[in-house]
């Protein structure tokens, strides 16, 4: 028998890296809770056109699905949190004014994903809803900035696109939606050899520009060409004035900021400007987020929306072990003494084990490094001798 196997891409998380990222989401939500975001714990089923809904194809695809034995309905298990904040915010707290939510919580995804490789990752994230301006944008990325340097990654990079340039192209070239999609694969893959080909048929203008989204990269010198070779359209212009005002407001963080005007993660989701963050000692993006303000329509509510999330448990999983506190050592026994010292000692944070009967002790087994004794009459912390 072999029934402790688990399936593929799904792991448990032992002692030590379930100490470190109890510890860390605890420190992630005490930031976002002094920035004014207010945690939420969705359910991790709900109905399934709750889940995907507005969202693309793409989540679709990563969901799992299951039926509901008291209705009949399809479920989904959340491979995202973003959309079930933007339910809470269009249908549960109906605010009129900004809303900030933040949450934490295990997803689950069809295919292994993230950092980590795993199909359950750890997501952990921040939402503003009710606003916008890029100000909420800037207030979001500064946020996941701060969120990074507090996880002790250093040497922040973050990569700049706006979906509303290659939306902008794909209408005033009259392109229908199956080869928007074949674009769109294309320009993901940086494929230009393809995406020549695609695009033989269409305008002149079009097929330059297209082509040229596929070089427009690096630093913000990208933003001034891309206003010499792209059509003077007015959403291509002011999306190219939008992260030049990004850029700018980010400038006195200690972060480099680059630009990949061809990228287009989450195009089918995501609304306006899309970012993803990457750090030193990190081969994949180690937080992701943008503008997706069509979103709440599906919950009978459009509202601007912006925010982040990370994957907590594919940034732990490459940092050094945590170590877990020595523990203190009490012998069996129901003196009221030594009941009273062993709960004084675990109101002060320590963490103390009491002997149980007939149990075999290894005190490196259960991290002690001291013991309780009586000595003249008290109960005193002793170091064990190895």
């Amino acid at each position: 028998m072999r029934n402790w196997l688990l399936p593929e891409f799904i792991e448990d998380v032992l002692p030590t890296e379930a100490a470190r990222i109890e510890q860390l989401r605890r420190d992630l939500l005490d930031l976002f809770k002094v920035h004014g975001y207010q945690y939420v714990i969705p359910p991790t089923l709900e109905y399934l056109e709750s889940l995907i809904t507005g969202t693309g194809h793409d989540l679709d695809l990563a969901t799992f699905k299951v039926v509901d034995q008291l209705t009949g309905r399809l479920m989904g298990i959340r491979a995202d949190m973003t959309p079930q904040a933007a339910r809470i915010d269009a249908h549960m707290l109906n605010l009129k004014g900004v809303c900030r939510l933040c949450y934490a919580g295990t997803v689950l995804r069809t295919k292994p994903d993230g950092l980590a490789r795993t199909r359950e990752p750890l997501q952990i994230g921040a939402e503003l809803f009710g606003h916008a301006g890029i100000e909420s944008d800037v207030e979001i990325q500064r946020l996941m900035i701060k969120a990074l340097q507090l996880l002790g990654l250093n040497q922040i990079h973050i990569d700049f696109s706006h979906v509303a340039i290659f939306e902008s192209l794909v209408k005033a070239g009259n392109i229908d939606a199956d080869l928007e999609q074949a674009l769109y694969g294309a320009l993901q893959s940086k494929d230009k050899a393809a995406l020549a080909s695609l695009i033989k048929d269409l305008d002149q203008t079009i097929q330059k520009a297209l082509l040229s989204l596929t070089e427009l990269n690096g630093d913000i010198s990208v933003l001034d060409q891309a206003l010499k070779v792209l059509p003077k359209l007015p959403e291509i212009t002011q999306a190219l004035a939008n992260l030049s005002a990004v850029a700018s407001k980010l400038s006195d963080l200690n972060v480099q900021v680059s630009f990949d005007l061809g990228e287009l993660r989450g195009y089918h989701y995501h609304s306006g400007i899309v970012f993803a963050a990457y750090a030193k000692g990190y081969t994949g993006p180690v937080a992701l987020g943008g503008r997706y303000d069509e979103v709440g329509v599906a919950f009978g509510r459009a509202r601007p929306a912006t925010g982040f999330s990370i994957d907590l448990r594919g940034i732990v999983a490459t940092l050094p072990p945590a170590h877990l506190p020595k523990t203190i050592l009490a012998p069996e026994d129901n003196d009221a003494a030594l009941l009273a010292k062993i709960e004084a000692l675990r109101t002060e944070g320590l963490v103390v084990i009491q002997v149980l009967p007939h149990a075999q002790v290894s005190a490196a087994e259960l991290n002690c490094d001291s013991a309780l004794v009586m000595r003249d009459g008290e109960w005193r912390i002793e170091a064990l001798k190895h």
